[in-house]
């Protein structure tokens, strides 16, 4: 295998022989491991090196010798560039093989924990058009193609809706079909690129903080309800109506119309208002007969299908007989508090996001459930020995933490509380092996399942049942 001279060389005819952690794919020159971009294990590649390090390369292919005999045909127009669905041209069997493996390698490496068999990973119903929420960005800098550059021409249209590319801040490719999100994600984004373009309105400009059109949100429900958030980087009332106007005419059956203006220099919007423009101010989901509001700032798992698998474990691992206090930590809108409900004796929920508790005592409230309290705040400061008196001592404990895992407080009150089982679903297995490390001084591990609610992507939920030993 030949290397150019220069300082990020180029790596000629290198064999990709696996995935490593966060689904990369890599290849050794040398005493270095090389990872790289789309590519799967047997593709032979020269890459161009882009990060060198003293003991790694990171790179893209700039040419394929041969192509691995497992590899599949990408589906999407946008694979390569667009920082989704890295795995297309992964057969998804072998998808679900590496995931698995990564949660086992990390439960093994991280946690240091005895473990028990896992379980063979749960596939998703649906690999395609998934996800119930999507978020796109307008920009006045989209991503040039790359006939569009070599063709020499000035670039009138700058303007794009999509997804950042990755490593790069201020680009964004213009999707014209995603595959992530059924309709009518699709044709509700096209529609308002081509008004805002022939109205003259402003894409933001990333850079100089400036900008009408700022974030789109498109959410869906199984019920078929839609909910359409666009987030303005100014309050142009004017425009704004004549938009939304325009999309309740072309799109009559949207249930929601929200909106936002934001005119930070940063795109969070969690301490932001949101204002109903028509329509419903929330949209709802079912369940096992059980229906859950969704609101603008709700979190709801984004694989509605799978979801329902995923708490229909949750539950499993919990054998619940009735006489149980159950305690669900980060509840988000309360759905697996609410779905648990009926085989415990009571159900505490804890959430950080005030607006989502809300929505968690109206989930009870609509469902008939009276079994529920739920309580609003950061977690490691309420999940204190007096809430524990006040509420209960947990037989069971449900965490389902953002992807940095829970608060060393959150552990450590856990193990002084002292629950019969917890029940850990993360969409991190290697923050949820790092917890699971320290909760071994009174807890085992019984269960691993994982659980598939990302295809194409090296994303991977799984669910850990921990026993008191």
């Amino acid at each position: 295998m030949g290397r150019s001279s220069k300082r990020k060389p180029l790596l000629e005819a290198l064999e990709i022989t696996d995935v490593a952690a966060e689904g990369k794919a890599i290849g050794r020159v040398e005493d270095r491991i090389v990872f790289v971009n789309n590519t799967v294990p047997g593709d032979v590649v020269d890459v161009q090196v882009r990060k060198k390090r003293r003991k790694f390369y990171e790179g893209y292919p700039v040419r394929f010798h041969s192509y691995s005999n497992i590899r599949t045909e990408p589906f999407c127009d946008h694979f390569g560039i667009c920082g989704g669905c890295k795995w297309q041209a992964l057969p998804y069997k072998k998808q679900l093989f590496y995931k698995q493996r990564e949660v086992f390698n990390n439960l093994l490496r991280i946690g240091k924990v005895e473990l028990p068999d896992t379980n063979p990973i749960v596939a998703a119903p649906d690999e395609r058009f998934y996800r119930n929420k999507l978020e796109f960005t307008f920009s006045n800098k989209r991503w040039l193609t790359q006939a569009e550059v070599d063709s020499g021409e000035e670039i009138s249209d700058n303007d794009g809706l999509g997804f950042h590319i990755p490593a790069m801040f201020d680009k964004v490719v213009d999707v014209k079909k995603c595959y992530l999100q059924d309709e009518p994600s699709n044709s509700i984004r096209l529609a308002i690129k081509e008004f805002a373009v022939e109205n003259g309105f402003s894409f933001y400009d990333i850079r100089n903080k400036s900008g009408l059109l700022r974030t789109l949100t498109i959410r869906t429900t199984l019920l078929g309800e839609v909910m359409v958030i666009v987030i303005f980087g100014a309050d142009d009332l004017k425009a704004r109506e004549k938009l939304f106007s325009y999309l309740n005419i072309k799109f009559p059956n949207v249930t929601s119309w929200m909106y936002i203006i934001n005119e930070k220099a940063n795109d969070s919007y969690g301490d932001l208002d949101v204002y109903n423009w028509g329509g419903r101010s929330s949209i709802f989901e079912e369940m096992e007969g059980l229906k859950f509001k969704i609101g603008p700032k709700s979190f709801f798992q984004t694989n509605s299908k799978q979801a329902y698998n995923l708490y229909k474990i949750v539950r499993d691992f919990a054998a619940l007989k009735g006489d149980e206090i159950v305690y669900d930590l980060y509840t988000g809108t309360g759905t697996i508090a609410n779905f648990v409900a009926g085989k415990a004796k009571n159900v505490v929920g804890i959430e950080y996001v005030p607006e989502a508790i809300e929505d968690a005592v109206y989930n009870s409230k609509i469902n008939n459930i009276s079994n529920t309290s739920f309580f609003a705040g950061d977690i490691k400061e309420l999940l204190t020995h007096d809430l524990l008196e006040k509420n209960g001592f947990p037989d069971v404990v449900i965490t389902d933490p953002p992807r940095s895992g829970m608060h060393a407080d959150v552990v450590h009150t856990l193990l002084n509380a002292g629950p019969q089982k917890i029940v850990y679903v993360s969409c991190n297995s290697a923050t949820q092996a790092r917890d699971i490390n320290i909760l071994d001084v009174r807890y085992r591990v019984t269960k691993i399942q994982p659980v598939d609610m990302f295809p194409h992507t090296h994303h991977v939920e799984n669910v850990v049942l921990l026993e008191r030993r």
